[in-house]
């Protein structure tokens, strides 16, 4: 039960935003009493937390398969964006940006798990690039890194880019190739005009 609990409040709060969701809603949708979920879950921060655990051990489970296939470096970060997008809706209420308002501690706890993940992620992508000549010789590999988190963390911010302007697979597709543009050689530039075309 508390699987479940954790899988239909996941998709409560990536489509109506962790606030927005109460925890009379994800009962009814679970067609049980809250009492039930109280058994599994203290109080809505707790649920909050574990759900948040949840979708990151998903989404890092799958970026780790996909990393397990050897694509290419470019194919590799074009099939991790797809999978992202497919597990977190599109994010069209913005729970990133709900979490960090309203959930503070475990945005910033969150915000750290998937930066030692992504680090790990995007270096072996950038020496990997660089060794099958995708991506040019001598860039900073830790300081493209932290940039390349940076930058993803940023795209998140509504107020910047407003949900009513940018979709997020629109957004992550400019993000992309404003990246790797920056780093690629020119058999790389090759390699990012195929992936732009399937999106």
């Amino acid at each position: 039960m508390r699987h479940k609990i954790l899988e239909t409040s996941n998709e409560l709060f990536l489509n109506l935003g962790f606030k927005s969701v109460t925890m009379d809603e994800i009962a009814s949708k679970l067609g049980v009493s809250k009492k039930t979920i109280y058994k599994y879950f203290e109080n809505k921060t707790e649920l909050v937390a574990a759900v948040t655990d949840y979708m990151f051990n998903t989404v890092s489970c799958g970026i780790d398969t996909i990393c397990e296939l050897k694509m290419n470096p470019i194919e590799e970060i074009f099939s991790i964006k797809r999978f992202i997008m497919k597990h977190l809706k599109d994010e069209k209420s913005s729970p990133q940006y709900q979490l960090q308002k309203y959930y503070p501690k475990i945005y910033a706890s969150l915000t750290q798990k998937q930066f030692d993940v992504m680090q790990v992620c995007v270096l072996n992508n950038l020496k990997k690039g660089i060794e099958i000549g995708l991506y040019r010789e001598g860039i900073d590999l830790e300081f493209t890194s932290r940039i390349y988190f940076n930058g993803m963390v940023g795209i998140k911010n509504i107020e910047l880019f407003p949900l009513t302007d940018y979709s997020m697979n629109t957004l992550m597709n400019h993000y992309l190739e404003y990246h790797i543009r920056g780093i690629a050689s020119e058999k790389g530039v090759q390699e990012l005009k195929k992936q732009l075309i399937q999106k």
